[in-house]
């Protein structure tokens, strides 16, 4: 499947007609004086589509994912591998939690303010109270770039991952719990 892809450096010239949340998320890594290359393109919500601007942007995108336990009272943002399957049992396991399942569409909106198949770490910045926990996996964290979405699935930004690190991570004030998910979908 081919998906049409722009590609440009920093805040969009059209930044003033974009949805709120995306140009806050500009505003975001402009204050935190983090440069990235963006890739302007079709809605892209599903990982199928994430390759195809992955060749453009010649930057892994990973995965995010909001879970919450069975009672719906703890929330993870989960970041991975774009290409690793998930299953919930190990990552349930590293985590010391009961049975994890994905969050409802409302419950992203309300946590996050990101509307499903947006959904990104840069999400963290409107999570003040701290309710959503970070977790990276943390084969996300070797590579030298990462790939994510301004909190709309609409364009795509790569930003070293030093500055991901460095920068944006302790800006979110989000403290990453690190995990090691298995490769193998059926790894014990």
């Amino acid at each position: 499947m081919a998906i049409f892809v722009t590609l440009d450096n920093g805040v969009p010239a059209d930044a003033a007609a974009r949805d709120p949340r995306e140009r806050r998320c500009y505003e975001f890594l402009d204050r935190l004086g983090v440069p990235y290359r963006r890739a302007d393109h079709e809605a892209a919500n599903t990982m199928e589509l994430c390759r195809e601007i992955e060749k453009s942007l010649g930057c892994p995108i990973c995965k995010n994912l909001l879970l919450t336990n069975r009672q719906q009272t703890d929330f993870y943002l989960l970041l991975m591998e774009g290409d690793k399957v998930f299953k919930t049992k190990y990552l349930s396991k590293a985590l010391g939690c009961a049975r994890l399942s994905f969050a409802s569409d409302e419950q992203m909106e309300q946590l996050v303010d990101i509307t499903p198949g947006s959904l990104s770490v840069l999400g963290l910045m409107n999570d003040p109270e701290k309710k959503v926990r970070l977790v990276i996996d943390k084969p996300v964290l070797e590579q030298p770039e990462i790939g994510f979405h301004p909190c709309l699935n609409t364009s795509t930004l790569a930003v070293s991952m030093a500055d991901f690190r460095e920068k944006i991570l302790p800006a979110l004030g989000h403290e990453p719990t690190v995990v090691e998910l298995p490769t193998e979908p059926d790894a014990p």
